[in-house]
C-alpha cells in the first residue's frame, strides 16, 4: 500500500454503486489491501464531486476505490459527472476504471483495454452482464461508461466487466468476488508496470 501524503491520491474507479455491487467492491477491495469508500455507493451516486474528493484525500492509504452509478441513465448522469470532476483533480491520479455492462439502450459505449469473463479469464472483447463475451470488440455498455471516451488522457487502463457482485452467480461477495478481485489486481499490476513500482 501507499502511504496517505506521498504524492497524488491513486483512484480506481467502479461504474457500479447499486446495493450488491458495493458487498463485492467492499469485498474485493479488502482482498486487495486497498480502502474502500463506502459513501460512493448508490443508485445514483449520492455524493458530489467536491464531497468524493475530500473523502479520497481522508483516506489513510491507496489503492483508493470508489463507485459511481447514473442509475440507468443514457445522458451525462450523477455518476459521469462525479467521475470526471474527480478525475481532473491534480492531486489524484486514477490508477483504471472497472467499466460495468449494462442493458442501456442508445449509448454511445466506452473503449476498454481488455475484459474479464465470468470464467475469470483475461480477454480482449466485448462482454455482457452475465460477463460473458458477446463480440471482439474492444468496448463495453454501459449506463455510467460514455464519459470515459471523453476521459482518455486522464484514465489509463480500463477494465470491461460484467454486473459487479451479479454474472450468474460467479462474483458473489459471499464467495470473495472474484472476478471483481481479479480485475481490481489486473489494474494494479498494470499501473506498477507502467510506473516501474510497487503499490504494496
Amino acid at each position: 500500500m501507499l502511504e496517505k501524503g506521498e504524492g497524488k491520491r491513486r483512484v480506481i474507479f467502479v461504474t457500479d454503486g447499486d446495493r450488491i455491487a458495493r458487498k463485492a467492491v467492499e469485498q474485493a477491495v479488502q482482498n486487495i489491501g486497498g480502502r474502500c469508500i463506502s459513501a460512493s455507493a448508490g443508485n445514483p451516486t449520492p455524493v458530489s464531486g467536491q464531497q468524493l474528493v475530500k473523502l479520497i484525500k481522508q483516506a489513510p492509504h491507496d489503492p483508493v476505490v470508489v463507485m459511481v452509478d447514473d442509475k440507468g441513465s443514457r445522458y451525462k448522469g450523477k455518476g459521469e459527472q462525479v467521475l470526471q470532476y474527480v478525475a481532473n483533480d491534480p492531486e489524484i491520479e486514477i490508477m483504471g476504471v472497472l467499466a460495468v455492462a449494462s442493458n442501456t439502450d442508445c449509448i454511445e459505449g466506452a473503449h476498454v483495454d481488455c475484459a474479464v469473463t465470468q470464467n475469470n479469464e483475461i480477454i480482449e472483447g466485448q462482454v455482457n452482464k452475465e460477463g460473458i463475451q458477446i463480440s471482439k470488440d474492444n468496448i463495453v455498455m454501459g449506463d455510467t461508461v460514455d464519459v470515459l471516451n471523453e476521459l482518455e488522457n486522464k484514465v489509463p487502463y480500463t477494465i470491461g466487466v460484467g454486473d459487479i457482485g451479479k454474472m450468474d452467480g460467479y462474483d458473489d461477495p459471499l464467495d470473495g468476488a472474484e472476478i471483481t478481485t481479479h480485475a481490481l489486481q489486473e489494474i494494479m499490476k498494470n499501473w506498477e508496470e507502467r510506473k516501474g513500482g510497487t503499490i504494496s
